[in-house]
C-alpha cells in the first residue's frame, strides 16, 4: 500500500478515475503529450531520491498546460517535497515504509514551500 503525501499530512489514494497516465522519468521532454484532454492524473515515476529527472518533467507538463492533479511517485523523500511542490506536484505518492521512517510531520514541516524560497526572502 502507498500513502499520499499532500500539505496537510498523510491521506489514502483517492483518486478513482480511470483517466490517469504515468510517465516514465526517462521520458525526454520533447515525448511528453502536447494534448491533455481527457487525462485527469499524471503521475511521474521517481525510481531513487537521487534522480530529479521527474522535477523537470513536471515543469515541462505545466508548461504545456497540464492543469490536472501531477503526482510524484515512487522514492521521494520529505526533504525534496519543497522542490516537489515548486516544480508543480500536486502531491507526492510514497510506500508504506517510507512513511513509517519519514512521518507525516517532516512532510508538513515542508508544507510552506511558498514562503520560504528565496524570491519571498528577497523581497522581504
Amino acid at each position: 500500500m502507498n500513502v499520499i503525501v499532500r500539505d496537510d499530512g498523510f491521506h489514502a489514494d483517492d483518486f478513482t478515475g480511470d483517466a490517469a497516465l504515468d510517465i516514465a522519468p526517462d521520458t525526454l521532454p520533447e515525448a511528453l503529450p502536447t494534448s491533455f484532454e481527457g487525462v485527469e492524473m499524471i503521475r511521474v515515476a521517481f525510481p531513487s531520491f537521487s534522480d530529479g529527472r521527474g522535477l523537470t518533467l513536471a515543469r515541462h507538463l505545466r508548461a504545456r498546460g497540464f492543469r490536472g492533479r501531477l503526482r510524484a511517485g515512487g522514492h521521494v523523500i520529505a526533504d525534496q517535497y519543497t522542490m516537489a511542490r515548486r516544480a508543480g506536484f500536486d502531491e507526492v505518492e510514497i510506500p508504506d515504509e517510507l512513511a513509517q521512517r519519514q512521518p507525516a510531520e517532516q512532510w508538513i514541516f515542508r508544507a510552506d514551500w511558498r514562503d520560504h524560497d528565496y524570491r519571498s526572502r528577497l523581497k522581504g
